[in-house]
């Protein structure tokens, strides 16, 4: 059985095109197997990704770029 520890070390991790050099948010995603999105900061690449299903990360990005969750 592979661990998710195995899935995310072979993970091929990508930045957000809102990511910059410039100080900004420093997030980075992979698609793995399964139809799920791993995203982590880029900051700490050693650190925790949280991991999501693909049709609950859709939802996410509709939410944040509806502007719902700004409150």
């Amino acid at each position: 059985m592979t661990s998710m520890a195995e899935v995310l070390g072979d993970a091929a991790w990508f930045k957000s095109s809102y990511s910059n050099n410039q100080g900004g948010e420093c997030v980075e995603g992979a698609r793995l197997s399964g139809a799920v999105m791993a995203v982590r900061d880029s900051k700490q690449s050693e650190g925790p990704a949280f991991v999501f299903r693909a049709d609950a990360w859709t939802a996410f990005l509709t939410s944040v770029k509806s502007g719902t969750l700004d409150d």
